[in-house]
């Protein structure tokens, strides 16, 4: 991925808040000359190390299970808020228009779990969702229910080896342009335009707990 000095990111707390909140990731493979795409929810396990695992799951009758190989790397795409930048909001006039956003790209080696790595990946996904609801499910199944179904999933990890981290943020404008971008995308009547616009008042005030007004 490009990435401009001003927009790169290198906090690590950081990127894993990212990748935490914005966890429908994108897994990218490569197979006989082509890539290949799935979107899954991901999870993000911090070892003792320091290093980083991703964890997550796919229908058996997907092909991209097959792709992994100890030779081979995978990529995994999370991504979070985005919009069009009108030039009508800075004051520097004479520019032209852009898209912001902010990304991480997440390398590593993927391999296949076995059934009870599965069986955790399926339950820590479901209660860290559930966790969000007002009146959180609890899984019903019988374990012998829960075989039959976890048959027809495929569980992997990603060791991974390298993470590259952007927030295009208008981060080499003017402080009168990027208020006024800010300005111009809260007041949209598009709902994504008015996240980034969250977004970018997230980072620049520092923020560090969730909430339904800002990131994270």
């Amino acid at each position: 991925m490009y990435i401009p000095v001003f927009n790169r990111v290198g906090d690590e707390e950081k990127i894993d808040q990212f990748i935490d909140y914005y966890g429908f990731a994108t897994l990218v493979t490569h197979k006989d000359g082509w890539p290949c795409a799935s979107h899954l929810p991901v999870l993000l396990e911090k070892k003792d190390d320091g290093g980083r695992i991703l964890r997550s799951h796919m229908a058996r009758a997907n092909p991209q299970w097959r792709h992994f190989s100890v030779d081979t790397g995978v990529l995994c795409i999370f991504a979070g808020p985005h919009a069009y930048i009108s030039p009508s909001w800075y004051q520097m006039k004479h520019t032209v228009p852009t898209w912001n956003y902010a990304a991480v790209h997440v390398y590593g080696k993927a391999t296949i779990t076995d059934e009870a790595a599965l069986r955790r990946i399926v339950f820590d996904t479901t209660a860290k969702y559930e966790s969000m609801m007002p009146h959180p499910w609890k899984v019903p199944l019988s374990d012998s229910e829960l075989d039959v179904m976890l048959k027809a999933v495929v569980g992997f990890s990603v060791e991974v080896t390298r993470v590259e981290a952007k927030f295009k943020l208008g981060q080499n404008r003017s402080r009168e342009d990027q208020e006024g971008m800010v300005k111009g995308l809260l007041g949209s009547s598009d709902p994504a335009s008015q996240e980034l616009g969250r977004f970018i008042m997230a980072q620049s005030s520092g923020a560090s707990e969730r909430t339904e007004q800002s990131w994270p």
